[in-house]
């Protein structure tokens, strides 16, 4: 499967949809790549609306932000995989959390989390989804990208590798530079002086 990849738009937020209605994707129909965006306690839900529904229409909010909120994987004209990304500073929650924490102040853009449809996994998406974001990135200026990726032993269920493996990034030339558990390394790739 070869993808191109995108950037989130306006235009495109109904392809993002497609992906995360899809089959297989029921954690990221919750979550819509939201919950790293916010710290603390979320805001109060209007009458009748679900915390999955207000995280829909936030990460609605954020297309055609810039920097774009995250990228798009399309098979053709079929979107099949959709990461989330940004400069670390979009995403509050990374400074409380004990694993994925700054290491250092060097501003970094952060990788956060891949969703693919299900009928397309084990196919390379998230794979070529990264590929995607370091020409991106590159094209952005960024110096730096980091992730969190998981580093188990075996092999882990698809709905708990949405930060992707550790094995990728290596692939991809990614270098750890701290763990702060055994599982979950932070991983950087140097794009720039």
């Amino acid at each position: 499967m070869k993808l191109a990849v995108r950037p989130l738009t306006k235009a495109r937020f109904a392809d993002v949809e497609s992906i995360f209605t899809s089959k297989g994707c029921s954690a990221a129909r919750g979550c819509w790549c939201m919950y790293y965006r916010a710290s603390g306690a979320p805001p109060p839900l209007r009458r009748g609306e679900s915390r999955a529904d207000a995280n829909r229409k936030a990460l609605a909010r954020l297309a055609d932000a810039d920097p774009p909120a995250g990228l798009i994987g399309y098979c053709g004209k079929q979107p099949v995989g959709w990461m989330s990304m940004g400069p670390r500073q979009a995403f509050a929650r990374l400074a409380r959390s004990p694993v994925m924490k700054a290491v250092d102040d060097m501003p970094v853009w952060s990788v956060i989390c891949f969703v693919v449809r299900g009928d397309c996994r084990g196919q390379g998406v998230a794979r070529q989804l990264l590929d995607g974001a370091i020409a991106f990135a590159r094209r952005r200026g960024v110096k730096v990208l980091e992730a969190y990726p998981v580093d188990r032993a075996g092999r882990a269920r698809d709905d708990a590798l949405w930060f992707g493996t550790k094995s990728m990034y290596d692939d991809a030339g990614f270098t750890e530079v701290a763990r702060r558990r055994p599982d979950r390394p932070v991983v950087r790739r140097v794009l720039g002086g």
